[in-house]
């Protein structure tokens, strides 16, 4: 592992333990590099601000975590093991959440659930005529239904099984997909709408 990666680690292990103590708006750079012992140059040579810290945490830790669940067959998996990363980085997330880095928080759902989405969407469009345009248009549908599920998920204190949710989500969604793409196809008469 590189020394440039390591110092990264370490300031994101530094602001995720100083997030289980206090609100992000409270942690400043000089906290930081206190807490892992580095100096302020230190930071700026690797990151512009916290801001951008955060949203290197989140896409190293998550959003590369999932890229092999993106079919059919395993989207409930990325979806489970989205749900398993927040749980076992809760004060992290839920302190996100709650701060002016949400907009990072929401990238990360975002980014990691649309990228399973148009995984899943890929497969089944097989040899279907669909543009990349509705392609996209679905996605960006099931993708905002299940980041709001999320949100409102940590919102509530994150109090059920992921399980749970995700089978629910399921029953939804399954045979969805392909439905919607079908309607989509070249010449089914979306156009005329």
């Amino acid at each position: 592992m590189s020394n440039s990666l390591l110092t990264k680690k370490a300031l994101a292990h530094s602001l995720k333990a100083l997030m289980e103590h206090a609100p992000l708006n409270k942690i400043s750079v000089k906290h930081l590099v206190d807490d892992c012992g580095l100096n302020r140059q230190t930071f700026y040579y690797h990151f512009q601000d916290i801001f951008e810290l955060l949203g290197w945490i989140y896409q190293t830790e998550a959003v590369e975590s999932i890229a092999q669940y993106r079919s059919y067959s395993t989207w409930t998996d990325g979806f489970y093991r989205i749900f398993c990363y927040i749980g076992a980085n809760k004060a992290f997330c839920c302190n996100t959440l709650d701060s002016l880095g949400r907009t990072h928080l929401d990238a990360y759902l975002y980014e990691v659930t649309n990228d399973l989405i148009m995984g899943v969407i890929q497969e089944l469009a097989g040899d279907l005529e669909v543009s990349g345009e509705d392609k996209r248009f679905i996605a960006n549908f099931y993708t905002l239904a299940f980041t709001g599920l999320v949100i409102q998920w940590m919102r509530g204190g994150m109090k059920e099984e992921p399980k749970v949710i995700i089978d629910k989500l399921s029953v939804l969604i399954e045979g969805n997909f392909a439905k919607a793409l079908h309607q989509y196809a070249s010449g089914n008469g979306l156009t005329d709408l």
